[in-house]
Order: C-alpha cells, then structure tokens, then sequence
C-alpha cells in the first residue's frame, strides 16, 4: 500500500475556478471564468517591473515588506481608506491577496472557533477555515433583491462566544455587491459587542458602479484596532500575476501574529515586483475614476449580452463578476450547465454551486468575469446568441 495524503487537504478539491480555467483551455473558450484581464496593465507598471530587475532587486526583500512600498502603502491608506497606520508595524506585504488571508486566519483562529462569512463566497475561504482549524457559519445575501441584502437579526444572531472572526469581502466576488456604511456600521457594532475580529478583504475597493463608494471597515469609530485589511495590486493595476498582496491592522499583536506566519508561509513577496508596486499605488486621482469608468462600460456591455442570450442577471455595484440565473435556458444543474457551455459554444464560466456550502443554493447561478477587451466581449455575444436560434 502507497503512503497516503494527510487528512486535511482531503477535506477540500481542486479549486472549481481554476478547473474551469482547464477546461477553458482544452476545449478552446472563451475564459469568463478566472478573474483575470486579457488586457495589459498600464505601461508604466511594466516599465518600472523591468526598471527593478536591471536596477538589483532580485533578492529578498525584507520579510514583511520593502520599506519603499509600505510606505506608499501607509500613504494610500491614508488618503483613500481614511486610515493612518504606520509603516513599520502595521502592514505585512503578503504573496497576493491569498496569502494575507491565510496568515491573518492563522494568527487569530484557534482550532474550533467560528467566523462568519456571507454567502455565496469567494471559493477559497473554505480552504482557508479548513487550514487554519475554523469552523465557519454562513449569512446568506438575498442576490435577487436590489443591493443583495442580509438580514440584520439573521446576523446578530450568528454571533455566538466561539464566534472569533467575520469575513466582509466589499466589493463582493461573486455577487458584486457593495456594502453599505451603514451595513459596515452595524457590523462595527457587533464586532465591538461581541470582541470579534473583522476580516476585510477588499481588493476591488476603487471597481466601482452607479456612484456606489468604497467605505473601510477600519476607517469607522472603534473599529481599527479590531480590523485586519487585506487587499492586492492583482484587480487594480490588472497584474493578478504579480502576486503582491498586504494585511494592514493597527493591532499591534494581530499585526505581529499575521508577521509570523507569513515568515514561516512564503517568507516574502517576489521583491522586483514590490518595487514595482510602488509607482502602482501612487497612481493618481484620475486613473481610478478612469478605471471605474471602463468596468461600467464592460458591465452594461455584458449585462446586454446576457440579457439577450436568455439569462436574468444580478447586477453587480462593484467588482468584475455576474451572477446570472439560467433557469429559462435549461433544467439542468449549473456544473452540467456550465460545462455545456465551455465544450459546445465556447464560453467558460464557474458554477454556483462552487460558492455555497449548501450546492443546490448555487443551482441555478453560473458567474461570468467580465475584465475582457471590448472584442472579446463580442467574441462572447456572438457565440451565446447562439442559445436563443
């Protein structure tokens, strides 16, 4: 008999997201499935990546960080987050957005805690739980309403004495819902009642629709030395290759708890691309506003195609992502559907079901990416249309 894997990593499967990425490949689709653009970041980016190699930046950096981008991250906090950290002790730069949740689940979570997340989730905090020993408890958003509400009394409730953590991922991935100030406030205050860390991650703070602005859960009263935020140049600066990622608090124990398993998890970002990262997060104003602009412009764009393919979508505030319910093109469940999709018309997408932990909640929903050239987006009309004759 073969040794075998340890029982912990036979708790979980392959990443849906990234299966339907293979599949994608194979069968020759479109990939709406990842969240990843099929356009360069901007120029000056590349320019200052390739700058950093030649310039000696090819070993490591310090382990939490190259001084020269917690610093312009203690900047840009500052300024767009209405939070003033400081650099030295504060901010951990993470391998991506992934990491820096990992480590800050490690640092805060003991073995059979709970946190809370809202449902459906980003695919990965169900891994993460499992790692770090936590149990999660599920707040459902009713995606069929305007703004994807949850129920305030359903969420106080959930609060219990084994409750350690909540996760906020605004904007959502995959609903595309943006939390309110006043939903964050009221989150604040059960975190202070019940002392329960929050776990912000918001790597699609400046993916903006309809006027809708991004509120910091740190930035509210109270609510600072309580927050870890997580956040990336991967989604902003459309570098999801870079893997350059941050957790930022203001407790200075969480904040040394998170520096301890990041050491021990990666040791350190890849240095060349912080540098890099650098010339990123002092962009100015108006690359934000123009940013915003043109996902609006690919939102409407695919909310039309899916619309006329047959599809009822939930239209997303923020973030680059769809859910859309298919139930007036086919009976059958959202994996057969979604695999359907991606061999016969060539279009890949990610079933519902991989953002529950209740599948048949997902059933009727496949979420499409949309950070693609206008071309592609066509390319995808042109290919759906075929569902309707």
């Amino acid at each position: 008999m073969l040794p075998s894997v340890a029982k912990r990593v036979g708790l979980f499967t392959e990443s849906v997201i990234r299966e339907m990425t293979r599949l994608a490949m194979l069968y020759g689709a479109i990939n709406l499935a990842q969240g990843f653009p099929d356009f360069d970041p901007p120029r000056l980016l590349i320019e200052a990546a390739v700058e950093a190699l030649r310039s000696g930046y090819n070993q490591y950096a310090i382990t939490w960080g190259a001084p020269n981008l917690r610093r312009a991250l203690a900047e840009k906090l500052s300024w767009y987050n209405g939070i003033e950290v400081d650099p030295e002790r504060h901010i951990t730069v993470t391998c991506g957005a992934t990491e820096a949740m990992m480590a800050t689940l490690l640092s805060v979570v003991n073995p059979g805690e709970e946190v809370i997340v809202f449902e459906p989730f980003y695919e990965n905090y169900g891994p993460d739980s499992l790692l770090s020993g936590a149990t999660l408890r599920f707040i459902p958003l009713h995606l069929e309403e305007p703004g994807c509400p949850f129920d305030p009394d359903e969420l106080r409730k959930a609060f219990t004495k084994r409750t350690r953590a909540i996760i906020i991922n605004t904007p959502h991935n995959p609903s595309g819902k943006v939390f309110s100030r006043e939903e964050l406030e009221f989150i604040g205050s059960l975190c202070q009642e019940h002392n329960v860390v929050a776990i912000t991650d918001e790597v699609y703070e400046h993916i903006l629709y309809d006027g809708r602005k991004h509120t910091s859960l740190a930035s509210l009263p109270g609510m600072a030395e309580r927050t870890v935020l997580i956040n990336s140049v991967s989604k902003t600066y459309s570098v999801t290759g870079w893997r350059v990622g941050w957790a930022v608090t203001r407790n200075e124990r969480i904040a040394d708890g998170i520096r301890r398993a990041h050491d021990f998890l990666t040791v350190g970002a890849p240095a060349p691309l912080q540098e890099a990262a650098v010339l990123a997060l002092r962009m100015p104003q108006s690359y934000y506003e123009e940013l915003a602009r043109m996902y609006q412009q690919k939102r409407d764009l695919m909310l039309e195609i899916l619309e006329n393919a047959g599809f009822r979508s939930i239209p997303p505030y923020g973030a680059y992502y769809i859910m859309a319910n298919f139930s007036e093109i086919s009976s059958e469940d959202d994996v057969t559907f979604s695999h359907f999709l991606t061999k016969e018309y060539g279009v890949a997408t990610v079933p519902g079901s991989s953002f529950y932990k209740d599948p048949s909640l997902g059933r009727r929903y496949i979420r499409f990416a949309f950070p693609k050239k206008e071309e592609t987006l066509e390319e995808v009309r042109r290919r759906l249309a075929r569902l309707v004759g």
